[in-house]
């Protein structure tokens, strides 16, 4: 391990087993765990924290006060928050972490991701390459995100959701997994996220209810509820959502 000076050594904490790279650079009151690896070429920023066993790739970039591998807390009642050991996480090369963004441990993110400040990826997740995960943006457990998609400012995507490839969803979206609304414990057994295939998008201040299904390349209007499934290549509206229109053939995925 190579730190730029004894000066930097002296400011951070750094575990004698982690593995840094050349070239790396560390910035002040940096706290490294025990086992961790981390590529050639990157920057870490001020004050971040990288928990036991993380693995980061080449030319990644983690910005300050940024904590990567945290266990998750799990309170007494919740469903979707297990006991099992998770796995360290692990970022791939040529990331870009904002600032305050936490990164739970069993997360794993490819490569050329771009995650903002103040984003929070849980534990069993994972990220597909060079897919863009906005400022304040929270993706809950259990959860895929494919490759190139955007998820925008606040974007809220509920555990158990799977979000196929190109999947674009706006600033403000919500998605829910629990038709009992939090009562009886009936609700344990049909806990569902939502599933967006190629190419969907949804528009600005949707809501899309428990294990709905957005099809392929459809475009679910802004502040629209979706409460059944959509048919691919269409456009819905309303409250609750019904079918408008085709997507324009130029908008469609094949045509751009």
């Amino acid at each position: 391990m190579k730190l730029k000076t004894e000066e930097t050594a002296k400011e951070n904490s750094i575990d004698i087993t982690a593995r840094i790279g050349s070239g790396t650079q560390i910035s002040k009151y940096t706290v490294i765990r025990e086992k961790v690896i981390i590529g050639d070429n990157c920057q870490i920023g001020n004050q971040v924290v990288i928990h036991p066993g993380t693995q980061i790739g080449d030319n990644v970039r983690i910005d300050d006060h940024t904590v990567i591998g945290k266990l998750p807390m799990k309170a007494r009642n919740s469903a979707t928050t297990s006991d099992k050991i998770l796995s360290p996480a692990v970022i791939g090369s040529d990331c870009l972490i904002g600032t305050n963004v936490v990164i739970y441990a069993g997360a794993t993110l490819g490569k050329g991701i771009l995650v903002a400040d103040l984003a929070t990826i849980r534990e069993d997740v994972t990220v597909g390459d060079y897919t863009i995960v906005g400022r304040g943006v929270a993706i809950e457990n259990f959860c895929k995100i494919g490759s190139y998609c955007k998820l925008e400012t606040n974007a809220y995507i509920t555990a158990y959701s799977n979000l196929e490839d190109r999947v674009f969803i706006s600033p403000g979206v919500v998605t829910s997994n629990d038709n009992f609304v939090g009562r009886t414990k009936e609700r344990f057994k049909y806990f569902k996220g939502v599933t967006v295939k190629k190419g969907g998008r949804i528009g600005a201040n949707s809501t899309i209810l428990p294990g709905k299904v957005i099809g392929e390349d459809t475009l679910v209007a802004a502040g629209s509820v979706v409460s059944k499934d959509t048919p691919a290549g269409k456009i819905v509206k309303g409250h609750p959502a019904k079918e408008w229109k085709d997507v324009p053939p130029e908008q469609l995925l094949e045509n751009q």
